[in-house]
This record gives structure tokens, C-alpha cells and sequence, in this order.
């Protein structure tokens, strides 16, 4: 080592991985590389490893790995890595191989598109490092038990790569079972090594790791990634009478003019945000007679053309800016970015930290910028515009992120639908297999502890009605004829889809398409290209939903897009009215948006008071969750209120207050609803929103709606609040 310092963990290091590190020519090992060395290679405890991207938890993983690895001789894969992205497999093998060509120990990639060749050798001569996603591994573990079995009976450790992604997912509670199934299919507990970005509370995400908290667990976490960061948020206006949105053609213009000619990423939100910019910035450049350097990336792209962009990053020769969904958040190696740009409001603080990651490198400050659009205000305008939500939700996000608060993941949940997968999984696994060793496999020791064995036997109930499984006379179940059918589907290993489309009409003309995996009842309104409607019918066979132009006012610019937003974030953008300062990050027009906000918030009363009457309406102003918000929603049309909620404001129609306030009292002085019972009120087809939600009885999916969708508590408690 160049270092004068001595080093503990490169001491402990295979020689042949001290020769590897001396080749890269580092002055040191990084603080998180040499303390992870120690518990790594003790091999009898999960190590949570936690920095930003590109600060070397990586390495910090696998140079104690391949130590360990270099220094036995026992037959079997001795590492198993697994990836959320064949992409980032992809990556780490290109990382690997001169760490595996110089130690001997040979890395293999196994996914849909990796090479035939090196599946077979592997088949023949398990050996050495096996990277893999959770899909390839439920396809292995389904179709080759048996070689699984010896293949990974010496297993030391499994790697998961970007655990922060898998958490609170159906993705992530599958590779919980894969583990506890591999593990009870070698009859050892097997060491967990997750790489994470830095989250709020380390402790919980390290709890996440192993459910059963069985094994002792350290964490790690490199502290400092970032010395400094560099933030702006541009604000932008669009007029009422403009259907399209000059503020986009704005934004995308100033894109032009601070990112060419760097390399950057440039996130956009949504799939069709995503390609109009490219196509906009692309054609700036031909117009320009400039060479392009803007690309879009997104999931609906062919390999191909993904891969071709992301090489173009990797090689930092040309200034490349990607214009890209939320693929591009992970740790993908695409080299070095200039900057970061936000278009609209982010998805949630956690995925603004991912993005943020994804810039400042090598030593250099991060760049961020937020590009947020608002409405122009007129007589008419909804609270939300006034209030400039986009804005001030912003700004409460960066402020979150600068305070290192992240969403918790979801953790109360039953995952259903996983579990119907796992179920049929592990049926097609061993042939048979009675229904206590099931639950006491997938449920009672496994990740879905909330699944009683009631629960679970009605659930086998079900599937048997259905021919997807089978009781045989010794008691064992097998799969059915349609079960057999369902899990050799090539799309069986996947545990989660994508919300379906449903066609929405109105007056027998078809207005578009839009995904709902939120709560959608009749008579409800929603927002659609740039329109208040109201549901008239839900055709559930068909997947159409009829609407009729809804008689309320213009509709807020906040249509909802984005993840659910957590009550923190809404707590925080109360404090930022209340405050009233001005962040010194805002360009003019973003300051003179940010006061408008800070003028209605005082103009209203809303420091004060939560309930506002604005002409015939009402609106409510929480500060609460998406979740808690649901709740009060559909507790309000219990009571036959027309009540909808828009950006975390509450809409209650022809209604005073003083008519509201009774319904609330009302509200509290009956026996209280349950989550269930309200997702018993919601239309069965929207109960489908888990990929094997099909196969899982209705009552059991409404429980679990209510789990995902439904905050009672919290609710009543806020009713509680305001009838005092």
C-alpha cells in the first residue's frame, strides 16, 4: 500500500486480492473497505454496508469475499450476489473480471440475457461468484433443486446489491422467501452482505435484512460522501388559456443552455415527460447544427439502445445528457456526471437521494437542479395553485434530504399476491408438500409473518377451487392441471407487474388511457387532460371506466402524479409556510412563486385554522399522508359528501362548514370503521393491483388493500382534533 498508515484489513487479505489492490494503484483503502474487511471474513453475522454511489461499498463487499474465497478449496459457488437490474450484473461482472482472472475464482452472470456458455460450465463446475437476479433465482430454485442443493451447499455469503430498492416491494418480500427457501434447502443460515444508500433509519433497513432477527447484524456506513452540493430551483409559469405547456418549452430550453456540452441525467417522471423532452432537446441540437448529445432511457426501450447510452456515459468522451425515468437511479456504472437535474416534483425524498448520488464524484461538489412548474392564478384557481404545492413540496423535500430523513419502507403489509406465487413455487419445487409445512415454511419462519394459518388456509382453499392446486389423499398438495400451466408462464417468476390501463370515455368518445392503482369509486371525480371529470361507471370485465365533464371548477395543476406522499413531507411543508423564508437556492421566479405560496397560506388563516369554506365548497387542509388522506376521503362519502383530494387538499362540495363539522362529529360518535370495511366499498377491479391478485381470494385482497391504501387511526384522530 502507498499509504503510511498501516492497514488492518488489507493485512487480513488473500495475497493474491493485495496484488489486485496494488494494480488499481489506491493510496488506501476507504474507511468503509477497512471496516468491513473484520466482520466479512468472519463469516457469522450480516453486515449492512451503507454509502453513497461510487464511495467503494462494493469493493468493501467483495475484497474480503474473494479472500475468503481464494483461501478454500471447498466444490460449490461459494458467493451469490443478487441484483435488482440485469444492467448493474452486468457492471459488476466488467468489475469482477480482473479481480477473478487475477485470483482464479471465476464470476459467472445469470439472467434472461446472459450467455448460454457460461450457464452450462457453471451447471457443470459450480464454482465461485454467482451473480443472478431474483427471477433467475426462483427459476433455479423451481426447475433445479436438486443442483441448487449442491451447487451452493457451501455457501459463505449472499451479496444484495441496491437493498434499499427492494424494500417494502413484492420484489423484496419474494427474495426474503428465495433466501429463507435457499437456506432451508442447504440446512444453513448463510450470512446476508446488503449494499445500501445512506437512509434515515439505518437500524430499521438493517432489521429488513433478516425478518426473523436471528443472527446478529452490523452496519457500516460511510459517512461524508458528499463535501458539498450545489442546488437551484427554477421556477416557471403556465398561462390558464394554453393547453399545451409553455412552461415545459421553457424548461426544456433552459435544459439546452445549462447542460450541453456536460454530461448529466436528467429525470423527468414519467414515460411520456421523458420522450417529449428528449425529442425537444434532440431537435434544439439538429436546429443548432450541433451534434446530439440528449438521449432518452427508460424501461419500454430495447436493450440495445439502453446499453448503447449507457456505454456512451461510461466513456466520459462525448457530453451526454440522459433523459430518463426512474432507471437510471441505481447504481448503474455510467462514469461521471456533471449534474443532476429534477423535472417536476420528485417521486419521494428517498428516490431524490438515489438521483442526487448519481453526481458529485470524485471529490467534486453534487449538482442539483429542479425545474418545477406552476399554474398562472386567476379568478377561479383552486387552493392548490394558490398555494403553489409543487413548489413548497419541493422545497420541504430538499430540506428532508439535507436533514437525512427518508421514507420508512412499508412494512405492515401481507403481500397476498407474493405470497399465491411463493406458494405455487415451492409446490412446483418439491412436487409435494403438506399445507403446515407450507405455512411453516413461507409464514411462520419465513417473511410473511402477518399471514395466520386461518388466513393461509383459506387462501389454499381458493387456489383449489381453481384447479391452480391440488390435495392428494395422503394429504400433500400438489399443483393442478391450471397450476401447472400457470408457473411454466415464463412471466411466473416475476412477483411484481406494472398498474394496469384502463380506458377511460366519455360520451362514447374514448379520451385516453390512464393506470389506476389508487382508490377510484363512482361518482368520484378525477383530473384528465386538464379536466375535472366524474366516474359514472366502472365496467370491470372490460377495464373501461364512463365518465361525464364534472360541474366543479377548474381543476388544481397538481394531478397527483408520483408515488404516495408520506405525512413527514406534508408536516415539513407546513413548517415552510409557517416559516415564511425564502431559500436562498430559488431563481426570481421561483422566489416570486415561493411568496405568493407564503401570501395565501397567511391570506387564509391556514396557521390557524384547517377547515376553509371557499363559496359553496369546502376544503380541508391536513397536513396528513396520501394514506391518511384516502382514509378521511372515503369516511366523508360514508356519510354521502362529494368529497375528492387534490396535492393533499380535500374537496368537499356545496357543503358550509358548519355542515361539515357535523358530519365529522357524526363521524366520531358512531362505532368505527375499519380499514377493512372501507376497502369492502371500493370496486373489486381496483383491488387488483399485485401481479397474482387474481388468484387471491376477494376478502383476503381487501385486507390487503386496506393495509396498503388506509390509515383509520391516524384519520379519526385529525377528526378528533378539529370537533374539540
Amino acid at each position: 500500500m502507498r499509504d503510511t498508515s498501516p492497514s488492518k484489513a488489507f493485512e487480513h487479505f488473500h495475497p493474491d486480492v493485495q496484488r489486485w489492490i496494488w494494480k488499481q494503484g489506491w493510496p488506501a483503502l476507504r474507511d468503509v473497505q477497512e471496516q468491513a474487511a473484520a466482520p466479512v471474513m468472519g463469516g457469522d453475522r450480516d453486515v449492512l454496508i451503507s454509502a453513497a454511489t461510487a464511495a467503494g461499498k462494493t469493493e468493501a463487499a467483495f475484497l474480503p469475499i474473494y479472500s475468503l474465497l481464494a483461501s478454500r478449496s471447498d466444490p460449490g459457488v461459494g458467493t451469490l450476489y443478487i441484483s435488482p437490474l440485469k444492467a448493474l450484473i452486468n457492471d459488476q461482472r466488467r468489475r469482477l473480471d480482473s479481480l477473478s482472472e487475477i485470483t482464479g475464482i471465476p464470476v459467472t452472470s445469470w439472467h434472461g440475457d446472459a450467455s448460454m456458455a457460461g450457464k452450462q460450465q457453471l451447471r457443470k463446475d459450480p464454482r465461485g461468484v454467482l451473480l443472478i437476479t431474483p427471477e433467475s433465482l426462483e427459476s433455479l430454485l423451481m426447475n433445479s433443486s436438486d443442483w441448487c442443493a449442491s451447487a451452493f451447499i457451501n455457501l459463505t455469503h449472499v451479496i444484495i446489491d441496491e437493498f434499499h430498492a427492494f424494500l417494502g416491494t413484492e420484489r423484496g418480500i419474494q427474495l426474503q422467501s428465495l433466501l429463507r427457501r435457499l437456506e432451508f434447502l442447504i440446512r444453513h443460515q448463510v450470512p446476508r452482505i446488503a449494499l445500501s444508500a445512506t437512509l434515515g433509519n439505518m437500524a430499521g433497513v438493517a432489521r429488513a435484512l433478516r425478518l426473523n432477527q436471528d443472527f446478529p447484524c452490523d452496519i457500516l456506513v460511510a459517512e461524508g460522501s458528499h463535501a458539498d452540493l450545489k442546488l437551484q430551483l427554477r421556477g416557471y409559469i403556465d398561462p390558464l388559456d394554453e393547453n399545451m405547456s409553455p412552461a415545459m418549452t421553457e424548461i426544456t430550453d433552459d435544459l439546452y443552455l445549462l447542460l450541453r456540452g456536460h454530461s448529466n441525467l436528467i429525470f423527468a417522471n414519467s414515460r411520456q415527460r421523458t420522450e417529449a423532452i428528449a425529442v425537444d432537446l434532440s431537435d434544439q441540437c439538429h436546429s443548432n447544427h450541433v451534434p446530439n448529445e440528449f438521449f432518452p432511457h427508460h424501461g419500454s426501450l430495447s436493450k440495445e439502445l439502453r446499453e448503447e447510452l449507457e456505454q456512451r456515459l461510461q466513456k466520459e468522451q462525448l457530453p451526454t445528457s440522459a433523459v430518463c425515468t426512474m432507471t437510471l437511479e441505481l447504481g448503474i456504472d455510467i462514469g461521471h456526471v456533471d449534474s443532476v437535474a429534477q423535472v417536476t416534483t420528485p417521486h419521494s425524498v428517498a428516490s431524490l437521494r438515489q438521483r442526487l448520488g448519481r453526481s458529485g464524484r470524485r471529490g467534486e461538489a453534487a449538482i442539483l437542479r429542479l425545474f418545477i412548474p406552476e399554474s398562472k392564478l386567476g379568478k377561479n384557481s383552486h387552493m392548490v395553485d394558490q398555494l403553489r404545492v409543487h413548489l413548497i413540496q419541493s422545497i420541504a423535500m430538499v430540506n428532508l434530504l439535507l436533514k437525512k430523513w427518508y421514507e420508512p419502507p412499508d412494512s405492515d403489509r401481507y403481500h397476498f399476491s407474493t405470497l399465491v406465487q411463493q406458494t405455487m413455487s415451492v409446490l412446483a419445487q418439491y412436487g409435494g408438500v403438506r399445507a403446515q409445512q407450507l405455512w411453516q415454511l413461507l409464514c411462520a419462519t419465513g417473511p410473511f409473518h402477518l399471514v395466520d394459518s386461518d388466513r393461509f388456509a383459506k387462501l389454499l382453499h381458493d387456489l383449489g377451487k381453481t384447479d391452480m392446486i391440488t390435495q392428494m389423499r395422503d394429504g400433500q398438495i400438489v399443483l393442478g392441471k391450471s397450476g401447472e400451466r400457470y408457473v411454466e408462464h415464463y412471466t411466473f417468476y416475476a412477483a411484481f407487474s406494472t398498474p394496469e390501463e384502463y380506458v377511460l370515455e366519455a360520451d362514447g368518445k374514448v379520451l385516453g388511457t390512464l393506470p389506476i392503482d389508487k382508490p377510484l369509486t363512482k361518482e368520484q371525480t378525477l383530473v384528465f387532460g386538464g379536466r375535472r371529470w366524474q366516474v359514472l361507471n366502472v365496467d370491470e370485465e372490460k377495464k373501461r371506466i364512463q365518465l361525464m365533464p364534472s360541474k366543479a371548477g377548474r381543476p388544481p395543476s397538481f394531478g397527483g402524479e408520483g408515488l404516495s406522499v408520506h405525512r413527514v413531507i406534508r408536516e415539513e411543508m407546513f413548517r415552510v409556510y409557517n416559516h415564511a423564508e425564502i431559500p436562498v437556492y430559488l431563481d426570481t421566479d421561483a422566489r416570486g412563486l415561493c411568496q405568493e405560496a407564503f401570501e395565501a397560506f397567511q391570506n387564509l388563516g391556514l396557521s390557524k385554522q384547517s377547515i376553509i369554506q371557499s363559496g359553496n365548497n369546502i376544503h380541508l387542509l391536513t397536513w396528513l399522508g396520501d394514506r391518511e388522506i384516502n382514509t378521511l376521503v372515503h369516511l366523508l362519502r360514508q356519510e354521502g359528501l362529494s368529497a375528492d383530494a387534490y396535492g393533499g387538499v380535500i374537496d368537499i362540495e356545496h357543503q358550509d362548514r358548519g355542515q361539515v363539522m357535523e358530519v365529522l362529529q357524526s363521524i366520531i360518535n358512531k362505532p368505527p370503521s375499519t380499514a377493512d370495511s372501507l376497502a369492502a366499498e371500493i370496486p373489486s377491479i381496483f383491488t387488483l393491483i399485485e401481479k397474482h391478485d387474481e388468484l387471491v381470494p376477494l376478502p383476503l385482497r381487501q385486507m390487503e388493500y386496506a393495509k396498503r391504501m388506509f390509515d383509520i387511526e391516524e384519520a379519526l384522530g385529525w377528526i378528533r382534533l378539529q370537533i374539540k
